[in-house]
């Protein structure tokens, strides 16, 4: 069965694009695509787009783009998905021009997103390269993708969520993090990287939220970058989720704050690429191994957010 490459783009329902454009701009450093009266996206390298932004009500994640490097491999992947007994959809004319891309197909997370995968995303003229109006380098791109999403499992779905990913989607396993992230509350992660070697493009964990997505990660070429970010989004008065800190698996220093949209955002550099050669899959129990104070943020009374 053919293999996803990478995460080549994220879509989200917003419910304020205003909003999103001066915070994607001016604190992430992402450059505006295509801006209507209902959508809009956003570029960080020669793609078109890496993040397409619908407004709607739901605030949270639609859809995960996942990238195949050829024509050939998209289809063979596609009819290991139907040999599976998983219910795909091909994206019309109009969605794949929206999104891009040559050809694509989805289907439903069991939390309720959809996985699209697809081949020939758009990239732009020369004379329209990428150009940020705050960062000092770029985000890393390329093979390894967008970055990463972690979305919730909803409470009592967390084995099929998983199941799914390994299983169904065939992503593969980077490592776990168990961690008791309050008395009694115990946080079980699992991090999954594409063939690219990302140390993860997704992950999930179970959790009583409202929001599926916890939060998106993008990674910047220059350690400058996300201090500056940290400091814009701090002087925005942006609420900072987790400060600046260092993950033991993947490695990342970053920080997390939070969106127009209630999700978070992590803001990274120096993650680690997995060589399948010499990689073992380990279980950690901390998420930091320094920094990352958290910062109590107020969400409804229905709503935890276990982890970032």
């Amino acid at each position: 069965m053919a293999e996803i490459s990478s995460l080549g783009y994220v879509g989200f329902g917003v419910s304020d694009l205003d909003k999103w454009q001066v915070f994607a701009t001016d604190i992430l450093g992402m450059q505006v695509g295509r801006r209507d009266a209902t959508s809009m996206t956003l570029r960080m390298d020669e793609y078109c787009q890496r993040f397409f932004l619908e407004q709607n009500a739901a605030d949270d994640i639609i859809a995960a783009g996942w990238e195949f490097t050829s024509e050939r491999e998209l289809e063979e992947y596609v009819a290991g998905l139907r040999d599976k007994g998983v219910e795909l959809h091909t994206l019309s004319a109009e969605q794949c021009a929206r999104r891009h891309i040559e050809k694509g197909y989805s289907c439903k997370d069991p939390n309720g997103f959809d996985h699209e995968f697809f081949f020939g995303h758009g990239v732009v003229l020369l004379k329209d390269q990428f150009r940020s109006k705050v960062l000092k380098g770029g985000f890393v791109t390329g093979n390894l993708g967008v970055g990463h999403i972690l979305p919730f499992a909803n409470r009592g779905n967390g084995a099929e969520t998983v199941d799914f990913y390994k299983n169904v989607l065939k992503f593969r396993i980077s490592d776990y993090i168990r961690q008791e992230v309050q008395p009694g509350m115990m946080v079980e992660a699992t991090f999954f990287h594409t063939k690219t070697g990302r140390h993860h493009s997704i992950a999930t964990a179970e959790a009583p939220t409202n929001k599926v997505l916890n939060h998106f990660m993008v990674q910047l070429e220059d350690m400058d970058d996300v201090g500056l970010a940290y400091d814009r989004a701090v002087n925005a008065g942006i609420p900072i989720v987790l400060e600046l800190g260092h993950h033991p698996n993947d490695r990342m220093f970053s920080f997390y704050a939070q969106t127009p949209s209630g999700f978070n955002f992590e803001f990274g550099w120096g993650g680690i690429v997995i060589d399948e050669n010499d990689w073992e899959v380990k279980t950690f129990h901390q998420m930091s191994d320094w920094g990352h104070k958290r910062n109590l943020i107020p969400v409804p009374e229905t709503e935890e957010h276990p982890l970032s």
